[in-house]
């Protein structure tokens, strides 16, 4: 397995809605709450999205329609669809054209900067990395799956970890949850055994939930795999 880059290495500090994720204060009944109204909130529930100040708030259905029903609206709702694409490929040499240091990493296309983000997680949170242009832009231009993500709530999570290379579009906040499951189970050097187990179920998980995208070339349509 790779191991995940050390804490002190110079990227890009981590954004600042993953450090609010991380440090949600617990709700003293209990009961989570909503961010804009304070209604108590079912156990699945909304995600919205601030791209200007790049922050996550936990909502219920009314926020979410009255918050982001509107062009111009200030918050993006996070979707919850999952998709993962079978067919997609990346060859070694892409995949190192775009400066990744580890094999976990995620994608997506971030408006306030008006460019791709390509970020990785680290014991520290997620570590920006430098992305080329021209590299994301022929890959991309290979897969009509890339070309529909939606702008800052989707992104491309690529899991090259091991043998069986997984690649996903999934809302940004399992990207959140993950970068966080790092965070809080990394032990010593290489992570520790713990830390690798719950990446594993993370992606087990993911994987359950997810909807098969079989990948065609970029000027065909996406076809869903039905059971």
């Amino acid at each position: 397995m790779n191991e995940l880059p050390e804490a002190e290495q110079e990227r890009t500090p981590v954004p600042s809605f993953l450090r609010q994720v991380a440090r949600r204060r617990p709700i003293s009944d209990g009961a989570e709450r909503c961010e804009l109204c304070s209604a108590e909130l079912a156990p699945v529930h909304q995600h919205l999205l601030d791209p200007r100040k790049r922050e996550i708030a936990c909502s219920c259905d009314g926020c979410a329609v009255l918050f982001c029903g509107q062009p111009g609206a200030h918050y993006l709702r996070i979707p919850r669809r999952i998709r993962a694409l079978t067919d997609f490929e990346m060859p070694n040499l892409q995949w190192e054209s775009l400066m990744i240091p580890i094999n976990l990493a995620f994608f997506y296309y971030a408006t306030s900067s008006g460019r791709m983000m390509a970020m990785y997680p680290s014991p520290a949170g997620a570590i920006e990395s430098l992305l080329s242009l021209e590299s994301w832009t022929e890959i991309a231009a290979q897969h009509l799956s890339l070309q529909k993500m939606e702008p800052d709530v989707e992104t491309l999570l690529v899991n090259r970890v091991g043998t069986a290379h997984e690649y996903y579009i999934v809302p940004i906040d399992e990207c959140f949850h993950l970068v966080g499951l790092i965070r809080m189970h990394w032990r010593g050097l290489s992570g520790g055994v713990d830390v690798w187990k719950h990446i594993h179920e993370f992606f087990a998980s993911l994987k359950a939930r997810s909807t098969e995208i079989r990948e065609t070339p970029a000027n065909q349509q996406m076809e869903p795999i039905h059971a």
